[in-house]
């Protein structure tokens, strides 16, 4: 289940490619770089792996999106906004809306993000940081569910609640119905297993 889920990153990356190819990249990250899709705000990514009793998700999205800004937090209300977006996604039962009746605990709950203090992924080799301010949050959630049955839809309106300037989300799902991708948005934030 785990080659599935780091899978479905590459299952994107010819387009991400293509549409890079098209703009002529040097360096210059003002506009151009924001409009090469990996980074849209409003919009974040979800990729959910259901098989077995696992239950796995993976949650990319702008740090605009959860906290409202992409640089380093220095002031006291930046940082507690900061403090604050980690103890909500540090809650992965409340932020998916898990049933209770499936009995799903988790197994592994892994936040990344530059303003949590974790290397810019936008270094280059030699460690230098580029002049822009991109920063996304990434979430790796496991759980194990012991009533997986119960499990028949997937209900992201919290996200929507807890995160208001999430307008949208790109969800990936592979489940025992079979894989599926569909944009989710507040109005209707539920899928089907």
């Amino acid at each position: 289940m785990r080659r599935l889920l780091l899978a479905l990153p590459f299952a994107w990356l010819p387009m991400a490619v293509a549409h890079a190819a098209e703009h002529d990249h040097d360096h210059d990250h003002g506009e151009e770089h924001a409009s090469l899709g990996a980074h849209e705000h409003g919009v974040g990514r979800l990729d959910v792996v259901l098989e077995g009793k696992k239950l796995e998700f993976q949650f990319d999205s702008p740090a605009m999106n959860i906290v409202g800004f992409e640089h380093q937090a220095t002031s006291a209300e930046d940082k507690a906004k900061v403090t604050q977006a980690r103890e909500l996604l540090l809650k992965p039962n409340a932020l998916f809306n898990i049933p209770d009746a499936a009995n799903c605990s988790a197994t592994s709950v892994k936040l990344s993000s530059p303003l949590f203090g974790d290397r810019d992924e936008h270094e280059d080799a030699r460690g230098e940081e580029h002049d822009h301010e991109h920063s996304e949050i990434h979430g790796s959630y496991a759980f194990v569910c012991d009533a997986p049955a119960i499990l028949k839809n997937l209900d992201l309106s919290n996200i929507f609640k807890t995160f208001p300037d999430t307008k949208k989300l790109q969800v990936q799902l592979i489940s025992p119905g079979g894989q599926s991708g569909a944009e989710v948005i507040a109005a209707n934030p539920t899928l089907k297993f």
